[in-house]
Order: structure tokens, then sequence, then C-alpha cells
């Protein structure tokens, strides 16, 4: 009888219990556009599903993320941007500086946030459940061993290039050694044929501080609790299975993250609006409502490839001579000159009708959720292409650097959605209007090969809106990443290896 009256008691205080805190996730992004605004989608997603997020950064990028600030805290969302001490002069990339000697040399200078972040951590009432940090910046593996706080790393690239990355680094493969610029190497252990030459694979940076960057980034990747990736199963499914068990560690694959962020004003206003050079959105909005449906090719190359003037001549003429409408974002530095300036003007007289020519920042997002967009010339950054892919839109892949150049392999080759600007694989050679004219008429045009790329791009599309939805695979891998840090605090270890990878 006393048994049975303790077990009551027992019942009735657990039931009176308060419940646990929410999980509380510390997100450290790299400092630049094309890594932070996926970051900040992140820390959406999770403060709407119930978590509070930190995110940290320098005091530059802060200032430019205040507008997140503003709609969380008008929202009610515990998300607070926590600004590190920081250089300003250091702080970020400006753009047109995409090389290799200014990565590097923001990678490290990031390495003296180690400390302040420490500090924060350590200020804080409870230690936070996890770390989710870029893995571009390694330093925050010693800093989570340090004060004992799990931590996964966020790849902004696809998965296809991280398993790439993973599989050349395990199996030795170094294209420096030995190798002429233009040999092909195949990568092993992929679950597709996938070949690399030294000139589009950016492991070729191989001076000493890059090599000891890049180890220290591997080390940060084998010591962490797991990966989060912004892609889904229904996309990138057969890579995140093989990347998971060569890891040895969880994968979750939740994006992709813009797709649960319904804001209008967190869409229309993503990235640098702020800047002087934002245009007016409503007027290129105006300018597409008029337009056929899937008619435009919208032309864009993300925020730090800047077009030198010959080359902007080559796009613009290429654009022309296609004779299809086009909707092209020209940065306000590629038309500094009064030549430029003065090729434009003329360009858009002669195009007059079915050419938009727009000066500065626009709203990716709502252009190409724009029923008059049917194509993307894009740079083939991960973030515009899985945009692009998630709403239906196939594209033009002309890279430039970095994993750009795996993600054209993987939406022309694996995917069936892009065509190459350069036409076959072969070396990179400067593009010409003759290029740009072949490949937008390729895309826009019509015939069963183009007709199928358009299917499915259009499928993939509806797999990702699926994926984001309540009982799809991202929704439930967040579900499944939540609940493991409310359980233990920590992540729970996979060892599952997978023959087939």
């Amino acid at each position: 009888m006393a048994h049975t009256e303790t077990t009551e008691k027992s019942m009735i205080l657990a039931s009176s219990a308060p419940p646990p805190p929410p999980p509380q996730f510390v997100l450290v992004p790299l400092i630049g556009q094309g890594h932070t605004i996926p970051m900040v989608d992140l820390a959406y997603l999770l403060v709407e599903r119930g978590a509070r997020v930190s995110l940290v950064t320098t005091p530059v990028n802060a200032a430019r993320l205040q507008g997140v600030a503003d709609r969380a805290r008008r929202a009610t969302l515990p998300l607070e941007i926590v600004e590190l001490p920081f250089p300003p002069a250091d702080d970020g990339l400006s753009p047109g500086s995409a090389n290799v000697d200014n990565f590097l040399r923001l990678f490290l200078d990031l390495y003296r946030l180690a400390g302040p972040l420490e500090a924060y951590l350590r200020a804080l009432p409870r230690r936070p459940n996890c770390i989710i940090s870029d893995s571009c910046n390694p330093w925050t593996a010693r800093v989570a061993r340090s004060v004992g706080v799990p931590r996964l790393f966020f790849h902004v690239a696809s998965c296809f290039y991280s398993l790439c990355k993973l599989k050349a680094a395990t199996h030795g493969l170094l294209l420096h050694d030995g190798n002429k610029d233009d040999a092909y190497v195949e990568v092993p252990g992929m679950p597709v044929r996938v070949e690399v030459s030294k000139d589009t694979w950016s492991s070729s940076y191989t001076t000493p501080e890059w090599e000891a960057f890049v180890e220290d980034a591997r080390e940060g990747m084998r010591t962490a609790d797991g990966a989060v990736l912004n892609t889904f199963l229904g996309l990138e499914g057969q890579f995140v299975k093989c990347f998971e068990a060569a890891l040895g560690k969880p994968v979750w694959a939740l994006g992709p993250f813009f797709l649960n962020n319904r804001d209008e004003e967190a869409v229309a206003t993503r990235g640098d609006k702020d800047k002087p050079s934002a245009v007016d959105q409503d007027a290129v909005t105006a300018w597409l409502d008029a337009m056929d449906e899937s008619a435009v090719t919208y032309v864009s190359f993300g925020s730090l490839v800047r077009m030198p003037p010959e080359q902007l001549y080559e796009v613009g003429h290429g654009l022309e001579d296609s004779g299809k409408p086009f909707l092209w974002v020209v940065k306000e530095s590629e038309t500094a000159s009064p030549e430029a300036r003065e090729w434009l003007q003329a360009l858009e007289a002669r195009t007059a009708g079915r050419g938009l020519v727009v000066r500065g920042w626009v709203s990716q997002l709502a252009i190409l959720s724009h029923r008059a967009i049917g194509g993307f010339v894009t740079h083939c950054g991960w973030n515009s292409l899985l945009e692009s892919v998630a709403h239906g839109v196939p594209v033009v892949t002309w890279p430039h650097f970095g994993d750009q150049f795996l993600n054209e392999q993987l939406v022309v080759e694996v995917l069936g959605v892009g065509v190459p600007v350069r036409g076959a694989a072969g070396p990179v050679v400067p593009v010409v209007r003759e290029h740009v004219e072949r490949a937008v008429s390729e895309l826009m045009g019509g015939g069963a090969v183009a007709h199928e790329r358009r299917r499915k791009c259009k499928e993939f599309g509806e797999r990702a809106h699926r994926a984001v939805a309540k009982g799809g695979s991202s929704h439930e891998n967040l579900t499944q990443l939540l609940h493991s840090f409310v359980r233990s605090g920590s992540t729970e270890q996979q060892t599952t290896q997978d023959r087939n990878c």
C-alpha cells in the first residue's frame, strides 16, 4: 500500500514539474553574404520550432543584420544577434574581392573571435545545447571543447561538393602532384562518376598557409558531433546517405532553409537591401508582370563575382543576340567607367521592351518566384542554385571559382536541369557572346530536351516544398535534431555504414 501511495505521489510531482527549457543554439556564420544568409534562414527555422537562437558575428555584419533582429523582436521570436569585438577594417569581403588570397586572409583573421566567443558562452546563464558553426570557422571546435558544448558544422555548399571534397581527402587525391593543368582525375568512392581537373578544383590552392587551414577545417569536421546541410533528400538523397556514412556521424539535411520563411518583408529585404545601390523592387515586379509566363531569363552572378567591362559586353551582346526577354542584374561597381555606362544605355535602347538592366541589389527570391521567370543564368553558388531549383527554374551554369564547378556538374550531369555556358566539359575558357547566346537559346527554347529539363526542374521544386512541409523529410529531420538535444543535450552518434558508398 505504501509503495502504491509513493508511486502516485511521484506521478503527481512529475506531472506538475515545469517543462524543460527550450534548447538553445548558438550559430556562428562565416561573414560574407553567401554564408550569412542561409545561417539566418536556419536561425529562423530553429526559433519557429521552439528553440532559442543566438547568432554571433562581427559588429559590421551585425549592423547588416539589424533588420533581422527587428523582425524577430516584432514577432516575439527568441532570436538574438550578438556582436563579438572585431577590428572594423578586417570585417568582411567587399564585392569583387573573390580571390584566394582575400579568402584566406578572412578565414585566418576570424580566428581572433575565439576568445570573445568563449567569453560570451561562459557568461550565459546556462550552457547552450549546441553550437552550429560554418565549416570555414574551424576555430569554433576548440571553443566548443573548452566550454563542453556539442558542435555541429554547417557546409554552405551542396552535399555533392562536400562528399567529393571528403572522398578526395580520404583517398589522397591531390591534383597538383605531377598532373598537368588540364588533367582529369576521377574522384573515388562516389555513387556517381565524377571527374575533376586542376583548373576547376579548389583544392589546387596549395600554398603552405592554405594547406594548414584546410587541414584545420578537416579536423573541425572530424571532431564535430554532426553536420547540418541546406539541401533535401529529394534532391541529394544518395549523396547525403554516403556523406553520413563517410563521416560516421549524423548529417541533418534541413533545406531548403528559405522555404520555411513565409515573412514577405524578410523575403523582400533578404541580403544587402540597405545598400545605396538597392533598386525599386516594385518597378522590377511591374516589368515582370507585363511579360509572358516563363518567358524571361534572369541573369545574376552573386555578391562576389565582378565582371570587367570586356566581359560585361560579351554577356550583353549574347543576351541581345538570343532574342529572348531578359532581366540582367549588374553591380554598380561594374559600371564605374563612363564607357561601360554608355554601352549599357545603348543596349537598353536596342532591347527596350524585352530587356531590363538593373543596377544594384534586387530580391532574388522575389524574382525567381515570379511566374514570368523561365530560366536563370547563374554563377552556380549553392544558394542561388537551390533557390532556382526550389522554384522550378532551370539554369545556365557559369561557374567562376570554388565549389561552383562541382555544383555545375551536379545540376547539369546528375540532376539534368542545367545548360553549361561553355558547352561540353573541357578546359575553362573565356566566355564570349556566342556561348551566352547558344546557352540561353537552348535553355529557353522548345523541343523534347528542353521540355524534359523543365519537367525535371518543376518536379524537384515540388519535392522541395514537400520536404519542408509537415511530415516531409527536412521537417522530420529537424524534429529529430531538436529532440536529440532536448533529451541529452548532445547528439546521438550514428555509426551506420553503407556498403554502396
